[in-house]
């Protein structure tokens, strides 16, 4: 069984209890979606669980992207600059080096979408679907980003499933979202209840702008 996680953004005990989880499933192959810690209270210790999954793929999201091309917003420029103080460089090129894409069993995994890693699909359709798509048609597309877990149809025939956020869910759910493929191809849901005040706390001890995003994101399950 597989075993699908995206948007971790560093919040361990989130993870911690989708891994408990997981492992009462039987999951024993694992696809990594991207946004795994940085900038976070627990960067190191997120990747220490997650290189110790067996048979895993890894993705670059939009998080690993921008420890070298950090975008135009002031609160995330700031969190960055500050978490890179202490942030080796091998991990900034490891993570960096990351493929945007992956390809397993004939399912397309991307971050955002097919066009770019922070540019994603809305739950319900939208006019820009078959832009983000950039030509990839008749397949089951699984990507992040949004942080909203659903599964609809698409334009050109696709099928676009987001398995949701393990660490930061934005869909009004603050529980832990992530998905499952079966060996016949199936894919189910889930979602897990962890320590929601623990991350709340670590992520307000950030300090500014992003620590406060962070944790409210975390607390309400929304924006």
């Amino acid at each position: 069984m597989l075993g699908v996680l995206y948007d971790i953004h560093g919040n361990l005990p989130a993870l911690e209890a989708v891994l408990e989880q997981a492992e009462t499933e039987g999951v024993d192959r694992w696809l990594l979606g991207g946004d795994y810690g940085t900038p976070s209270p627990w960067p190191f210790e997120t990747l220490d669980r997650l290189r110790a999954l067996p048979d895993a793929t890894w993705i670059r999201g939009n998080g690993e992207r921008w420890l070298r091309e950090p975008p135009e917003r002031a609160e995330v420029v700031d969190a960055y600059e500050r978490f890179l103080r202490d942030f080796p460089e091998t991990e900034v090129e490891w993570l960096y080096a990351l493929p945007p894409r992956a390809e397993l069993d004939g399912v397309l995994y991307v971050h955002g979408s097919p066009l770019a890693d922070d540019d994603s699909f809305a739950a319900e359709p939208q006019e820009v679907e078959e832009r983000l798509l950039a030509g990839v048609w008749g397949r089951l597309v699984v990507f992040g980003h949004s942080h909203r877990q659903f599964r609809r149809p698409g334009p050109d025939d696709t099928d676009l499933l987001n398995p949701g956020s393990v660490g930061m869910p934005l869909d009004g759910d603050r529980r832990a979202a992530w998905a499952v493929r079966a060996d016949d191809g199936e894919f189910a849901f889930r979602r897990t209840e962890y320590d929601v005040e623990r991350a709340v706390h670590a992520f307000r001890s950030l300090g500014g702008a992003f620590g406060e995003l962070a944790a409210g994101r975390i607390e309400r399950g929304s924006d």
